[in-house]
Protein backbone atom coordinates (compact mmCIF):
# COMPACT_ATOMS: atom_id res chain seq x y z
CA UNK A 1 0.00 0.00 0.00
CA UNK A 2 1.51 2.98 -1.36
CA UNK A 3 1.93 6.03 1.95
CA UNK A 4 0.82 9.73 1.52
CA UNK A 5 4.32 11.62 1.53
CA UNK A 6 3.39 15.38 3.13
CA UNK A 7 4.75 18.41 0.28
CA UNK A 8 8.49 19.69 1.48
CA UNK A 9 7.36 22.62 3.39
CA UNK A 10 4.06 22.45 4.63
CA UNK A 11 4.64 20.70 8.00
CA UNK A 12 6.47 23.74 8.67
CA UNK A 13 4.78 26.33 7.55
CA UNK A 14 1.64 24.44 9.47
CA UNK A 15 3.20 25.25 12.70
CA UNK A 16 4.61 28.29 11.88
CA UNK A 17 0.67 28.85 12.02
CA UNK A 18 -0.12 27.06 14.98
CA UNK A 19 2.76 30.06 17.05
CA UNK A 20 1.10 32.94 15.35
CA UNK A 21 -2.51 31.08 16.57
CA UNK A 22 -1.27 30.48 19.98
CA UNK A 23 0.14 33.95 19.93
CA UNK A 24 -2.85 35.94 19.17
CA UNK A 25 -4.66 33.62 21.41
CA UNK A 26 -2.93 34.57 24.22
CA UNK A 27 -2.96 38.21 23.73
CA UNK A 28 -6.65 37.54 23.06
CA UNK A 29 -6.97 35.86 26.50
CA UNK A 30 -5.69 39.00 28.38
CA UNK A 31 -7.79 41.41 26.43
CA UNK A 32 -10.85 39.04 27.45
CA UNK A 33 -9.89 39.51 31.35
CA UNK A 34 -8.84 42.95 31.26
CA UNK A 35 -5.01 42.37 31.56
CA UNK A 36 -3.94 43.22 28.10
CA UNK A 37 -4.63 45.45 25.02
CA UNK A 38 -4.04 44.69 21.67
CA UNK A 39 -2.20 48.02 21.01
CA UNK A 40 1.29 48.02 22.33
CA UNK A 41 2.17 50.14 25.79
CA UNK A 42 3.83 53.19 24.85
CA UNK A 43 6.55 54.98 26.84
CA UNK A 44 6.93 58.81 28.15
CA UNK A 45 7.88 60.37 24.80
CA UNK A 46 5.03 59.14 22.75
CA UNK A 47 2.15 58.67 25.40
CA UNK A 48 2.85 60.96 28.17
CA UNK A 49 2.32 60.67 31.36
CA UNK A 50 3.12 62.05 35.03
CA UNK A 51 6.03 64.62 36.15
CA UNK A 52 6.82 64.87 39.58
CA UNK A 53 9.74 67.42 41.25
CA UNK A 54 11.01 65.72 44.39
CA UNK A 55 12.33 67.74 47.37
CA UNK A 56 14.79 65.73 49.12
CA UNK A 57 15.59 66.47 52.89
CA UNK A 58 17.55 64.72 55.31
CA UNK A 59 16.71 64.17 58.76
CA UNK A 60 17.85 66.82 61.56
CA UNK A 61 17.28 69.69 58.37
CA UNK A 62 21.21 69.22 57.14
CA UNK A 63 21.64 70.11 53.83
CA UNK A 64 22.01 67.33 51.42
CA UNK A 65 25.43 67.32 49.04
CA UNK A 66 25.44 66.60 45.13
CA UNK A 67 26.89 63.29 45.85
CA UNK A 68 24.11 62.37 48.44
CA UNK A 69 21.63 63.54 45.92
CA UNK A 70 23.14 61.45 42.81
CA UNK A 71 23.10 57.90 45.05
CA UNK A 72 19.17 59.03 45.45
CA UNK A 73 18.51 59.32 42.19
CA UNK A 74 19.77 55.97 41.77
CA UNK A 75 18.34 54.76 44.45
CA UNK A 76 14.75 55.74 42.79
CA UNK A 77 15.60 54.17 39.66
CA UNK A 78 16.39 51.25 40.84
CA UNK A 79 12.93 51.06 42.91
CA UNK A 80 11.47 52.52 39.91
CA UNK A 81 12.62 49.45 37.83
CA UNK A 82 11.92 46.80 40.40
CA UNK A 83 8.11 47.86 40.93
CA UNK A 84 7.63 47.29 37.06
CA UNK A 85 7.21 51.06 36.01
CA UNK A 86 9.51 50.81 32.29
CA UNK A 87 11.03 53.67 30.39
CA UNK A 88 11.18 55.83 33.71
CA UNK A 89 13.16 59.63 32.95
CA UNK A 90 14.66 60.43 36.85
CA UNK A 91 17.68 63.23 36.64
CA UNK A 92 18.37 65.97 39.25
CA UNK A 93 17.47 69.95 38.39
CA UNK A 94 19.59 72.86 39.90
CA UNK A 95 21.43 70.93 41.89
CA UNK A 96 18.76 70.73 44.43
CA UNK A 97 15.70 68.75 43.23
CA UNK A 98 15.08 65.51 41.68
CA UNK A 99 12.88 65.12 38.60
CA UNK A 100 11.10 61.92 37.71
CA UNK A 101 8.88 61.33 34.34
CA UNK A 102 6.53 57.93 34.58
CA UNK A 103 4.49 57.35 31.64
CA UNK A 104 0.87 57.08 31.93
CA UNK A 105 -0.65 58.00 35.94
CA UNK A 106 1.24 56.11 38.80
CA UNK A 107 -0.37 54.56 41.63
CA UNK A 108 -0.61 55.73 45.45
CA UNK A 109 1.91 52.48 45.76
CA UNK A 110 4.61 54.15 43.44
CA UNK A 111 4.69 57.66 44.79
CA UNK A 112 4.81 56.13 48.46
CA UNK A 113 8.05 53.82 46.57
CA UNK A 114 9.89 57.27 45.37
CA UNK A 115 8.78 59.20 48.44
CA UNK A 116 10.26 56.68 51.19
CA UNK A 117 13.52 56.86 52.62
CA UNK A 118 16.45 54.23 52.40
CA UNK A 119 16.36 51.61 55.03
CA UNK A 120 19.67 50.51 55.65
CA UNK A 121 21.14 47.72 58.68
CA UNK A 122 23.15 44.70 59.20
CA UNK A 123 22.01 41.59 60.00
CA UNK A 124 23.69 38.21 61.17
CA UNK A 125 22.97 35.01 58.58
CA UNK A 126 20.87 32.07 60.14
CA UNK A 127 20.74 30.10 57.17
CA UNK A 128 21.97 30.75 53.15
CA UNK A 129 20.28 28.12 50.14
CA UNK A 130 19.67 28.43 46.77
CA UNK A 131 17.46 30.76 44.83
CA UNK A 132 14.94 28.69 43.63
CA UNK A 133 11.76 27.86 45.40
CA UNK A 134 11.37 24.09 46.43
CA UNK A 135 8.33 22.50 45.23
CA UNK A 136 4.74 21.87 47.90
CA UNK A 137 5.51 18.11 47.21
CA UNK A 138 8.98 18.24 47.83
CA UNK A 139 9.60 20.35 51.08
CA UNK A 140 10.13 19.08 54.29
CA UNK A 141 7.19 17.42 56.46
CA UNK A 142 5.84 19.07 59.56
CA UNK A 143 7.60 16.66 61.81
CA UNK A 144 10.97 18.16 60.38
CA UNK A 145 10.40 21.85 60.48
CA UNK A 146 12.39 23.69 62.79
CA UNK A 147 10.83 24.07 66.43
CA UNK A 148 12.46 26.38 68.63
CA UNK A 149 13.63 24.62 72.25
CA UNK A 150 13.84 28.23 73.88
CA UNK A 151 13.91 31.73 73.54
CA UNK A 152 16.81 33.56 71.41
CA UNK A 153 19.86 33.81 73.00
CA UNK A 154 20.88 36.52 70.34
CA UNK A 155 20.33 37.35 67.14
CA UNK A 156 22.65 34.31 65.63
CA UNK A 157 20.31 32.23 67.69
CA UNK A 158 18.78 29.45 65.80
CA UNK A 159 15.77 29.60 67.61
CA UNK A 160 14.79 32.67 65.82
CA UNK A 161 13.88 29.78 62.39
CA UNK A 162 10.19 28.79 63.38
CA UNK A 163 8.38 26.49 60.55
CA UNK A 164 6.48 29.44 59.58
CA UNK A 165 9.82 31.50 58.77
CA UNK A 166 11.51 28.14 57.39
CA UNK A 167 8.13 27.95 55.48
CA UNK A 168 8.58 31.45 53.48
CA UNK A 169 12.53 30.04 53.18
CA UNK A 170 11.18 27.59 51.03
CA UNK A 171 8.35 29.31 49.03
CA UNK A 172 10.44 32.05 48.64
CA UNK A 173 12.37 32.42 44.56
CA UNK A 174 15.42 34.37 43.90
CA UNK A 175 15.58 33.70 40.12
CA UNK A 176 13.74 36.41 39.71
CA UNK A 177 13.22 40.20 41.05
CA UNK A 178 11.80 40.72 43.86
CA UNK A 179 8.88 43.15 43.50
CA UNK A 180 9.58 46.80 45.37
CA UNK A 181 7.54 47.87 49.10
CA UNK A 182 6.90 50.45 50.92
CA UNK A 183 6.59 47.81 53.80
CA UNK A 184 9.63 47.35 55.71
CA UNK A 185 10.44 44.30 57.93
CA UNK A 186 10.49 44.62 61.71
CA UNK A 187 13.71 44.96 62.72
CA UNK A 188 13.06 43.03 65.64
CA UNK A 189 12.12 40.07 64.00
CA UNK A 190 13.66 37.66 61.55
CA UNK A 191 14.03 38.75 58.03
CA UNK A 192 13.37 36.05 54.75
CA UNK A 193 14.74 37.68 51.38
CA UNK A 194 17.45 37.53 48.80
CA UNK A 195 21.08 38.69 47.51
CA UNK A 196 20.68 40.28 43.61
CA UNK A 197 24.55 38.90 43.12
CA UNK A 198 26.75 37.34 45.17
CA UNK A 199 30.48 36.19 44.86
CA UNK A 200 29.96 32.71 43.85
CA UNK A 201 28.30 33.93 40.70
CA UNK A 202 24.59 34.07 41.49
CA UNK A 203 21.41 34.96 43.48
CA UNK A 204 21.30 33.31 47.24
CA UNK A 205 18.35 33.48 49.70
CA UNK A 206 18.56 33.82 53.44
CA UNK A 207 17.00 33.83 57.17
CA UNK A 208 18.51 37.15 58.94
CA UNK A 209 18.49 37.54 62.40
CA UNK A 210 17.34 40.56 63.61
CA UNK A 211 18.77 44.04 62.82
CA UNK A 212 22.34 44.51 65.51
CA UNK A 213 23.75 47.47 63.59
CA UNK A 214 21.76 50.43 62.03
CA UNK A 215 23.20 52.06 58.54
CA UNK A 216 23.25 55.28 60.80
CA UNK A 217 25.82 54.34 63.07
CA UNK A 218 27.71 54.12 59.64
CA UNK A 219 30.46 57.44 59.45
CA UNK A 220 31.54 56.75 56.35
CA UNK A 221 32.84 54.38 53.66
CA UNK A 222 35.96 54.33 50.62
CA UNK A 223 36.88 51.96 48.20
CA UNK A 224 40.80 51.29 47.32
CA UNK A 225 42.71 48.56 46.14
CA UNK A 226 44.14 46.25 49.07
CA UNK A 227 47.29 46.60 50.49
CA UNK A 228 49.35 42.65 51.25
CA UNK A 229 51.57 41.54 54.10
CA UNK A 230 54.06 43.47 53.23
CA UNK A 231 52.75 46.98 52.49
CA UNK A 232 52.66 46.38 48.76
CA UNK A 233 49.52 47.48 47.19
CA UNK A 234 47.94 44.40 45.01
CA UNK A 235 45.40 44.66 41.96
CA UNK A 236 42.38 43.48 44.33
CA UNK A 237 39.68 46.20 45.44
CA UNK A 238 37.85 46.40 48.92
CA UNK A 239 35.44 48.40 50.62
CA UNK A 240 36.26 50.34 53.61
CA UNK A 241 33.60 51.09 56.44
CA UNK A 242 34.23 53.83 59.27
CA UNK A 243 31.18 53.10 61.55
CA UNK A 244 30.93 55.99 64.42
CA UNK A 245 31.31 55.25 68.46
CA UNK A 246 28.06 53.69 68.83
CA UNK A 247 28.20 51.55 65.85
CA UNK A 248 32.06 50.92 67.05
CA UNK A 249 30.99 49.16 70.10
CA UNK A 250 28.19 47.35 68.59
CA UNK A 251 30.30 45.78 65.49
CA UNK A 252 32.99 44.71 68.09
CA UNK A 253 30.44 42.60 70.22
CA UNK A 254 28.60 40.91 66.73
CA UNK A 255 32.44 39.92 65.04
CA UNK A 256 33.21 38.38 68.69
CA UNK A 257 30.74 36.54 68.28
CA UNK A 258 30.27 35.53 64.23
CA UNK A 259 34.13 35.04 64.16
CA UNK A 260 33.80 32.33 66.92
CA UNK A 261 31.68 30.87 64.12
CA UNK A 262 34.19 31.14 61.74
CA UNK A 263 36.74 29.85 64.15
CA UNK A 264 34.82 26.66 64.31
CA UNK A 265 34.12 25.87 61.06
CA UNK A 266 35.28 28.64 58.18
CA UNK A 267 32.30 27.11 56.19
CA UNK A 268 29.72 27.90 58.65
CA UNK A 269 26.79 30.58 57.19
CA UNK A 270 26.29 31.75 60.41
CA UNK A 271 29.82 33.94 60.27
CA UNK A 272 28.25 36.14 57.87
CA UNK A 273 26.98 39.37 58.17
CA UNK A 274 24.45 40.82 56.10
CA UNK A 275 24.49 44.29 54.40
CA UNK A 276 20.67 45.06 53.93
CA UNK A 277 19.64 47.92 52.12
CA UNK A 278 15.38 48.40 51.59
CA UNK A 279 14.91 44.58 53.07
CA UNK A 280 17.10 43.14 50.32
CA UNK A 281 21.17 41.77 50.80
CA UNK A 282 23.11 44.16 49.00
CA UNK A 283 26.46 41.90 50.34
CA UNK A 284 26.89 39.40 53.14
CA UNK A 285 31.03 39.11 54.31
CA UNK A 286 32.36 36.54 56.18
CA UNK A 287 34.01 37.69 59.73
CA UNK A 288 37.54 36.58 59.81
CA UNK A 289 38.52 38.72 63.22
CA UNK A 290 37.75 40.60 65.65
CA UNK A 291 36.92 44.23 64.24
CA UNK A 292 37.71 46.80 67.82
CA UNK A 293 38.42 49.71 66.03
CA UNK A 294 35.32 50.18 64.16
CA UNK A 295 36.94 49.75 60.73
CA UNK A 296 36.04 46.64 58.89
CA UNK A 297 37.19 45.96 55.39
CA UNK A 298 35.08 43.96 52.99
CA UNK A 299 37.55 42.14 50.64
CA UNK A 300 36.10 39.25 47.48
CA UNK A 301 36.04 39.77 43.58
CA UNK A 302 35.58 43.24 43.54
CA UNK A 303 36.10 45.17 40.44
CA UNK A 304 36.77 49.04 40.37
CA UNK A 305 33.15 49.51 39.31
CA UNK A 306 31.41 47.08 41.72
CA UNK A 307 33.63 48.18 44.71
CA UNK A 308 32.25 51.90 44.08
CA UNK A 309 28.82 50.57 43.90
CA UNK A 310 28.45 48.99 47.30
CA UNK A 311 30.60 52.39 48.74
CA UNK A 312 27.95 54.28 47.70
CA UNK A 313 25.12 52.40 48.52
CA UNK A 314 27.16 52.05 52.03
CA UNK A 315 27.78 55.86 52.17
CA UNK A 316 24.44 56.60 51.04
CA UNK A 317 21.99 54.24 51.22
CA UNK A 318 22.17 54.58 55.14
CA UNK A 319 21.24 58.06 55.24
CA UNK A 320 17.47 58.96 55.70
CA UNK A 321 16.60 60.48 52.73
CA UNK A 322 13.04 60.99 51.93
CA UNK A 323 11.49 63.44 49.46
CA UNK A 324 8.21 65.87 49.32
CA UNK A 325 6.50 65.95 46.10
CA UNK A 326 6.99 69.97 45.34
CA UNK A 327 4.92 69.77 42.16
CA UNK A 328 3.51 67.12 39.80
CA UNK A 329 2.11 67.47 36.41
CA UNK A 330 0.67 65.84 33.30
CA UNK A 331 2.81 66.07 30.20
CA UNK A 332 1.89 65.03 26.31
CA UNK A 333 3.49 63.70 24.40
CA UNK A 334 3.38 66.21 21.44
CA UNK A 335 6.64 65.87 20.22
CA UNK A 336 6.86 62.43 20.67
CA UNK A 337 3.88 62.09 18.85
CA UNK A 338 5.11 64.28 15.52
CA UNK A 339 8.31 62.33 15.86
CA UNK A 340 6.34 59.40 15.53
CA UNK A 341 4.39 60.51 12.72
CA UNK A 342 7.67 61.50 10.86
CA UNK A 343 9.26 58.25 12.11
CA UNK A 344 6.51 56.00 10.73
CA UNK A 345 6.28 57.84 7.36
CA UNK A 346 10.13 57.21 7.21
CA UNK A 347 9.65 53.57 7.69
CA UNK A 348 6.65 53.27 5.27
CA UNK A 349 8.97 54.98 2.51
CA UNK A 350 11.64 52.64 3.52
CA UNK A 351 9.16 49.35 3.09
CA UNK A 352 7.95 50.94 -0.25
CA UNK A 353 11.25 50.78 -1.48
CA UNK A 354 11.98 47.38 -0.25
CA UNK A 355 9.18 45.92 -2.02
CA UNK A 356 9.36 48.08 -5.42
CA UNK A 357 13.16 46.55 -4.96
CA UNK A 358 12.44 43.35 -4.62
CA UNK A 359 9.57 43.29 -7.58
CA UNK A 360 11.91 44.62 -9.71
CA UNK A 361 15.12 42.12 -9.10
CA UNK A 362 13.11 39.66 -8.24
CA UNK A 363 9.82 39.98 -10.25
CA UNK A 364 7.03 37.17 -8.52
CA UNK A 365 10.10 35.83 -6.24
CA UNK A 366 9.47 39.68 -4.87
CA UNK A 367 6.29 38.63 -3.41
CA UNK A 368 8.03 36.27 -1.10
CA UNK A 369 9.79 38.98 0.10
CA UNK A 370 6.86 40.64 1.08
CA UNK A 371 4.78 38.03 2.03
CA UNK A 372 8.01 37.51 4.81
CA UNK A 373 8.15 40.84 5.91
CA UNK A 374 3.98 40.72 6.90
CA UNK A 375 5.35 37.72 8.50
CA UNK A 376 7.86 39.23 10.72
CA UNK A 377 6.21 42.31 11.40
CA UNK A 378 3.07 39.88 12.69
CA UNK A 379 5.43 38.03 14.90
CA UNK A 380 7.29 41.45 16.52
CA UNK A 381 3.65 43.18 16.99
CA UNK A 382 2.33 40.08 19.02
CA UNK A 383 5.83 39.79 20.78
CA UNK A 384 5.52 43.43 21.43
CA UNK A 385 2.25 43.57 22.56
CA UNK A 386 2.65 40.31 24.93
CA UNK A 387 5.71 41.78 26.71
CA UNK A 388 3.50 44.64 27.21
CA UNK A 389 1.15 43.14 29.29
CA UNK A 390 3.22 40.74 30.92
CA UNK A 391 6.89 42.37 31.41
CA UNK A 392 5.41 45.95 31.34
CA UNK A 393 7.31 46.89 28.67
CA UNK A 394 6.95 49.71 26.66
CA UNK A 395 7.61 51.70 23.36
CA UNK A 396 9.51 54.28 23.17
CA UNK A 397 10.62 56.39 19.64
CA UNK A 398 14.11 54.56 19.76
CA UNK A 399 12.23 51.62 19.94
CA UNK A 400 10.04 52.33 17.14
CA UNK A 401 13.76 53.66 15.16
CA UNK A 402 14.84 49.75 16.24
CA UNK A 403 11.87 48.28 14.31
CA UNK A 404 12.57 50.43 10.57
CA UNK A 405 16.10 49.57 10.94
CA UNK A 406 15.10 46.02 11.64
CA UNK A 407 13.42 45.87 8.00
CA UNK A 408 16.33 46.10 6.06
CA UNK A 409 18.34 43.73 7.99
CA UNK A 410 14.97 41.80 7.48
CA UNK A 411 15.14 42.09 3.77
CA UNK A 412 18.72 41.31 3.72
CA UNK A 413 18.42 37.84 4.87
CA UNK A 414 16.06 37.28 2.12
CA UNK A 415 17.96 38.50 -0.67
CA UNK A 416 20.94 36.27 0.31
CA UNK A 417 18.95 33.12 0.57
CA UNK A 418 17.48 34.23 -3.25
CA UNK A 419 21.31 34.98 -5.28
CA UNK A 420 22.44 31.78 -3.38
CA UNK A 421 19.44 29.70 -5.13
CA UNK A 422 20.02 32.06 -8.42
CA UNK A 423 23.68 30.90 -8.55
CA UNK A 424 22.53 27.06 -8.17
CA UNK A 425 20.66 27.96 -11.36
CA UNK A 426 23.18 29.00 -13.52
CA UNK A 427 25.02 26.23 -12.70
CA UNK A 428 22.40 24.21 -14.27
CA UNK A 429 20.66 22.88 -11.57
CA UNK A 430 16.88 22.45 -11.68
CA UNK A 431 15.10 24.46 -9.09
CA UNK A 432 13.97 21.96 -6.47
CA UNK A 433 17.86 21.12 -6.22
CA UNK A 434 18.62 24.89 -6.14
CA UNK A 435 16.30 25.64 -3.53
CA UNK A 436 17.90 22.76 -1.26
CA UNK A 437 21.56 23.42 -1.70
CA UNK A 438 21.27 27.24 -1.85
CA UNK A 439 19.56 27.23 1.52
CA UNK A 440 22.61 25.27 2.82
CA UNK A 441 24.76 27.70 1.94
CA UNK A 442 22.65 30.38 2.52
CA UNK A 443 22.01 29.61 6.16
CA UNK A 444 25.42 29.76 7.56
CA UNK A 445 25.44 33.36 6.12
CA UNK A 446 22.29 34.48 7.49
CA UNK A 447 22.58 32.72 11.03
CA UNK A 448 26.23 34.37 10.81
CA UNK A 449 24.63 37.85 10.43
CA UNK A 450 21.66 37.69 12.80
CA UNK A 451 24.40 36.39 15.48
CA UNK A 452 26.12 40.14 14.54
CA UNK A 453 23.13 42.15 15.23
CA UNK A 454 21.84 39.96 18.73
CA UNK A 455 25.30 40.45 19.85
CA UNK A 456 25.60 44.33 18.79
CA UNK A 457 21.58 44.87 20.44
CA UNK A 458 23.02 42.91 23.90
CA UNK A 459 26.05 44.37 24.49
CA UNK A 460 24.08 47.95 23.48
CA UNK A 461 21.28 47.09 26.02
CA UNK A 462 23.66 46.22 29.18
CA UNK A 463 25.70 49.13 28.07
CA UNK A 464 23.22 52.07 27.65
CA UNK A 465 20.59 54.00 29.24
CA UNK A 466 18.10 55.54 28.93
CA UNK A 467 15.73 55.25 25.46
CA UNK A 468 18.71 53.86 24.04
CA UNK A 469 17.91 50.30 25.74
CA UNK A 470 14.32 50.75 23.66
CA UNK A 471 16.37 50.92 20.67
CA UNK A 472 18.91 47.82 21.15
CA UNK A 473 15.47 45.64 22.47
CA UNK A 474 13.39 45.69 19.63
CA UNK A 475 17.24 45.59 17.52
CA UNK A 476 17.57 42.26 19.20
CA UNK A 477 14.04 41.53 19.04
CA UNK A 478 13.32 42.06 15.44
CA UNK A 479 16.84 39.97 14.91
CA UNK A 480 15.09 37.13 16.67
CA UNK A 481 11.51 37.62 14.52
CA UNK A 482 13.95 37.23 11.29
CA UNK A 483 15.48 34.41 12.10
CA UNK A 484 12.02 32.32 13.06
CA UNK A 485 10.58 33.66 9.42
CA UNK A 486 13.20 32.81 6.90
CA UNK A 487 13.81 29.30 8.54
CA UNK A 488 9.58 28.75 9.30
CA UNK A 489 8.39 30.54 6.78
CA UNK A 490 10.72 31.62 3.65
CA UNK A 491 12.60 28.51 3.17
CA UNK A 492 9.17 26.39 3.37
CA UNK A 493 7.36 28.60 1.19
CA UNK A 494 10.41 28.57 -1.43
CA UNK A 495 10.33 24.59 -1.34
CA UNK A 496 6.50 24.34 -2.40
CA UNK A 497 7.21 27.15 -4.97
CA UNK A 498 9.98 25.24 -6.71
CA UNK A 499 7.10 22.48 -7.29
CA UNK A 500 4.53 24.66 -8.78
CA UNK A 501 4.71 25.04 -13.05
CA UNK A 502 5.23 28.83 -12.97
CA UNK A 503 8.21 28.65 -11.03
CA UNK A 504 9.62 25.35 -11.29
CA UNK A 505 9.49 26.08 -15.34
CA UNK A 506 11.35 29.04 -15.07
CA UNK A 507 8.93 31.56 -15.95
CA UNK A 508 10.28 34.82 -17.29
CA UNK A 509 8.14 36.89 -14.84
CA UNK A 510 8.94 34.40 -11.94
CA UNK A 511 12.42 35.76 -11.09
CA UNK A 512 13.85 32.49 -11.68
CA UNK A 513 14.41 31.92 -15.05
CA UNK A 514 17.56 30.14 -15.88
CA UNK A 515 18.10 31.79 -19.87
CA UNK A 516 17.54 35.25 -18.02
CA UNK A 517 20.25 34.32 -15.13
CA UNK A 518 22.91 33.20 -17.78
CA UNK A 519 22.84 29.41 -16.77
CA UNK A 520 24.33 27.08 -18.95
CA UNK A 521 22.73 23.61 -18.63
CA UNK A 522 25.05 21.13 -17.19
CA UNK A 523 23.34 18.10 -19.33
CA UNK A 524 23.47 18.91 -23.23
CA UNK A 525 21.91 15.49 -23.84
CA UNK A 526 22.55 12.32 -25.40
CA UNK A 527 24.54 11.56 -23.09
CA UNK A 528 27.05 14.87 -22.97
CA UNK A 529 27.98 16.99 -20.22
CA UNK A 530 28.93 20.75 -20.30
CA UNK A 531 32.48 21.37 -20.79
CA UNK A 532 34.76 24.20 -21.43
CA UNK A 533 35.44 24.07 -24.31
CA UNK A 534 31.36 24.10 -25.63
CA UNK A 535 31.06 27.02 -23.30
CA UNK A 536 34.35 28.81 -24.69
CA UNK A 537 32.75 28.07 -28.14
CA UNK A 538 29.61 29.71 -27.94
CA UNK A 539 27.30 27.11 -29.07
CA UNK A 540 25.62 27.93 -25.60
CA UNK A 541 24.39 31.55 -26.70
CA UNK A 542 22.34 33.23 -23.71
CA UNK A 543 18.58 34.58 -23.92
CA UNK A 544 19.98 38.36 -24.68
CA UNK A 545 23.57 40.70 -23.73
CA UNK A 546 22.60 40.92 -20.43
CA UNK A 547 22.20 37.68 -19.67
CA UNK A 548 25.77 36.97 -21.92
CA UNK A 549 27.41 38.98 -19.70
CA UNK A 550 26.18 37.65 -16.17
CA UNK A 551 27.16 34.08 -17.88
CA UNK A 552 31.09 35.29 -18.55
CA UNK A 553 31.07 36.44 -15.24
CA UNK A 554 29.60 33.43 -14.05
CA UNK A 555 32.37 31.12 -16.51
CA UNK A 556 35.22 28.92 -14.16
CA UNK A 557 38.83 29.39 -14.32
CA UNK A 558 38.90 26.43 -17.19
CA UNK A 559 36.20 27.76 -19.38
CA UNK A 560 37.64 31.77 -19.27
CA UNK A 561 40.68 29.87 -20.31
CA UNK A 562 39.04 27.74 -22.77
CA UNK A 563 37.33 31.13 -24.34
CA UNK A 564 40.21 32.73 -24.21
CA UNK A 565 42.42 30.11 -26.23
CA UNK A 566 39.76 30.16 -28.38
CA UNK A 567 39.46 33.70 -28.93
CA UNK A 568 43.12 33.56 -29.67
CA UNK A 569 42.90 30.86 -32.22
CA UNK A 570 40.03 32.94 -34.36
CA UNK A 571 42.16 35.86 -33.88
CA UNK A 572 45.18 34.18 -35.66
CA UNK A 573 42.91 32.32 -37.96
CA UNK A 574 41.72 35.95 -39.14
CA UNK A 575 45.11 37.46 -39.42
CA UNK A 576 46.24 34.65 -41.80
CA UNK A 577 43.71 34.90 -44.02
CA UNK A 578 43.82 38.72 -44.37
CA UNK A 579 47.30 38.18 -45.42
CA UNK A 580 45.95 35.67 -47.88
CA UNK A 581 44.02 37.86 -49.35
CA UNK A 582 46.19 40.77 -49.72
CA UNK A 583 48.71 38.53 -51.85
CA UNK A 584 46.29 37.48 -54.05
CA UNK A 585 45.04 41.02 -54.77
CA UNK A 586 48.88 41.80 -55.31
CA UNK A 587 49.21 39.32 -57.58
CA UNK A 588 45.79 40.66 -59.96
CA UNK A 589 47.72 44.29 -59.73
Amino acid sequence: MARSRTRPGLKTLLWLGVILIALTGVLAGGNLAGQASWAPKLALDLEGGTQMILAPKVSGGSQISQEQLDQAVEIIRQRVDGSGVAEAEISTQSGRNVVVSLPGTPSAETRQLIQASADMNFRPVLVAGNPGAVPEDQRAPEEQLPQPTAAPADASDQNWITAEVYRQFEALDCSGALPETTQRSDPAKPLVTCEAGSDIGGPIKYILGPVEVVGTDIAGSTFQLQQGRQGAVTNEWAVNIQFNDAGTEKFKAVTQRLNGFYVADPNDVRAQFAIVLDDKVISAPRSLAVITDGRPQITGSFTEATAKTLSDQLRYGALPISFDIQSEEQISATLGGEQLRMGLLAGGIGLLLVIVYSLFQYRALGFVTIASLVVAGALTYLAIAILGWTENYRLSLAGVAGLIVAIGQTADSFIVYFERIRDELREGRGLVSAVENGWKRAKRTVLASKAVNLLAAVVLYFVAVGNVRGFAFTLGLTAIADLMVVFIFTHPTLQLLARTRFFGEGHRFSGLDPERLGAVPLYRGAGRLRDASEAAKGTLKPKNAAAAREAGRRMTIAERRAAEAQRQSEMSSASGRGGRTSERNEEQN
